[in-house]
């Protein structure tokens, strides 16, 4: 089967920065093993299978090592393939996904999706996390799937190395590390999930959705500018509404041909 195959840049304006993501359109989704050898071939962090569903469409992300129910840039991706490939001119797409309905539409720097939020709750700073950082956190929280770490001050997310394999050894399948931001961002953080496949994951959506509502709480905004501080980097615009997280991003398109699968 001869398919398209689209490679973009998500969360951000420039090429080679973000979180590159494949996009795969699709008549009907193949078997799972067939789209994890596909994501595992293409060895990005994240491949979206993306299938019609009337006038909207179901949606899938794998990473190279297994699928999982959320993923933020490869959904801006899609939604990018959707507005600017396959439905050119069109403004608002609805994916339908493990994490439910997932609403994108066009924005003046790029899409806004409308993303569930992801609370957390203080938990004590297990020594395990602690140790597999190699730095204490000022607060720790937890959600069902992921640790987030707050830590003093941006120069120590930016320049913590952790111990991959302690974190993949921890109890939850991801840490987020964050901090309050110094310069023209609210925030920054990053994100480690070697447990899925991804050392660090270099502009992480769904993690914002832990995030937004965490910072908007503690620095009284709704409204904040994320920095993803990966070697790649990335940014967004989060706001927080009602139960709901708004992930305002940019994309650009690297590569567009066909698979053979």
């Amino acid at each position: 089967m001869r398919t398209p195959l689209f490679q973009l840049d998500a969360f951000t304006s420039q090429r080679f920065k973000g979180n590159p993501a494949a996009v795969m359109p699709l008549e009907k989704f193949p078997p799972d093993s067939l789209m994890q050898a596909i994501a595992a071939e293409n060895n990005l962090s994240e491949t979206a299978f993306l299938v019609p569903d009337g006038d909207e469409y179901r949606l899938r992300w794998f990473t190279p090592a297994v699928e999982v129910p959320l993923c933020g840039h490869a959904t801006l991706a899609s939604a990018a393939v959707v507005m600017e490939r396959l439905q050119p001119g069109r403004d608002r797409v609805t994916f339908h996904t493990a994490s439910g309905p997932l609403a994108v539409k066009r924005s003046g720097s790029g899409y806004v999706m409308d993303f569930p939020s992801r609370p957390t709750t203080p938990v004590p700073a297990l020594a395990a996390l602690t140790q597999a950082l190699g730095i204490a956190a000022e607060e720790v929280r937890a959600d069902a799937t992921g640790y987030l770490a707050v830590l003093g001050s941006e120069a120590a997310v930016r320049g913590l190395t952790p111990d991959l394999a302690a974190v993949a050894r921890l109890d939850r399948s991801g840490v987020i590390v964050t901090a309050p931001g110094c310069g023209e961002y609210d925030i920054v953080s990053r994100y480690f999930t070697p447990a899925r496949g991804m050392p660090e994951d270099p502009v992480t959506g769904s993690a914002h959705c832990a995030l937004a509502p965490y910072w908007a709480a503690k620095l009284g905004k709704s409204e904040l500018r994320a920095h993803q501080a990966s070697r790649r980097g990335g940014e967004m615009i989060c706001r927080v509404r009602a139960g709901r997280v708004e992930l305002e991003g940019a994309c650009v398109f690297y590569l567009e041909g066909h698979a053979h699968i």
